[in-house]
């Protein structure tokens, strides 16, 4: 088993807790948050040891990889002194709100032979990642067109929106690297980005967005369109739509099943959608922690990487550009 350290057990890193602890190939010897009584509490639940400073993982030659789910202003300093320190490790998304320090961060690391997998998880969910195999063997010829639906069930607490980066830096930032990753080689060119409140006047006070969208080119020309919103009355809405030159491929929401109702007064009526990230990309957070296992263990290199978070969050701040400046911006990697 591996000897493996995770900082951060708030929603997102008690789920990752829970995934290392199930799966046999980790042993989760520690976990570190700054909240010492919630890192003890969920020491128990995760049959971990809590542990007060995240030197003590650091020195610990036995841990072989150290798994980032802390706040984010926290990300680069643990990437720096894990790969110091010659550990593997994994990141939540973004690794930082400052685009100077992640390349002030790249410039160090890229002298260590660093190894970083980044939490875009989105890569890995079946449906998703099928469409890029799919795209990959020609099944739509040339790939014309992208659009991307990434709605909410239901915004986060206002507490968690004020630190968050705002919506372009914390919500669609995953979908700007889903948008990379179908364009593989063909990187993006330019951006207009859109956003308003209508229905949630809240967030007006904390000058952020419910609702956003962006119109993206690529350099061979491909459009791109993702549409985000923090609230969906009908679940959590997760689509995907690929158009090419001889045909199209989707990946579209998941149900809490597939069973469909027919009456006198309803036809075709179905479940509902999943309501959280939790459950929509239940399986995509194991495939994704199974390439980590691939990195460990044969030196792989991760389907998400150190520079797609860097690339992801070049394309956020540049949407807040063009909404600032409500004109087309050039992108510069």
């Amino acid at each position: 088993m591996i000897d493996i350290a995770l900082f951060g057990v708030g929603r997102i890193g008690l789920m990752h807790g829970k995934n290392l602890m199930r799966n046999r190939n980790f042993n989760l010897k520690y976990i570190y948050d700054i909240d010492k009584n919630l890192a003890k509490k969920n020491a128990k639940k995760l049959k971990s040891i809590s542990i007060n400073k995240p030197s003590i993982a650091f020195k610990d030659k036995k841990v072989k990889a150290i798994f980032i789910s802390s706040a984010t202003s926290t990300h680069i300093k643990f990437i720096l002194e894990g790969v110091i320190n010659k550990k593997i490790i994994f990141c939540e998304k973004p690794l930082d709100l400052n685009i100077d320090k992640i390349n002030k961060c790249k410039k160090k690391i890229s002298k260590l032979k660093a190894k970083i997998q980044l939490g875009f998880n989105r890569r890995y969910d079946p449906g998703h990642n099928f469409l890029k195999q799919e795209l990959n063997k020609g099944k739509i010829g040339k790939l014309e067109k992208i659009i991307i639906t990434s709605r909410d069930p239901a915004p986060p607490s206002i507490k968690y929106l004020k630190q968050s980066g705002g919506i372009f830096r914390d919500m669609m930032i995953h979908d700007f690297d889903l948008l990379r990753f179908y364009l593989g080689s063909d990187e993006i060119k330019s951006i207009f980005a859109s956003a308003s409140n209508i229905s949630d006047k809240r967030f007006n006070k904390i000058k952020d967005y419910e609702l956003a969208s962006c119109l993206i080119n690529s350099y061979k020309g491909v459009q791109c369109i993702i549409t985000n919103s923090r609230h969906c009355s009908f679940g959590y809405d997760q689509r995907v739509e690929l158009f090419g030159s001889k045909g199209m491929l989707i990946s579209g929401n998941k149900k809490q099943n597939e069973t469909e109702l027919h009456t006198k007064s309803n036809t075709n009526q179905q479940k509902p959608l999943l309501n959280f990230f939790v459950d929509r990309y239940k399986e995509s957070y194991k495939i994704q922690l199974n390439d980590l296992l691939r990195m460990i263990k044969k030196n792989t290199k991760p389907l998400a990487t150190f520079e797609d978070g860097r690339k992801a969050l070049i394309l956020a701040n540049a949407a807040y550009n063009s909404l600032k400046n409500k004109k087309n911006i050039n992108i510069k990697f």
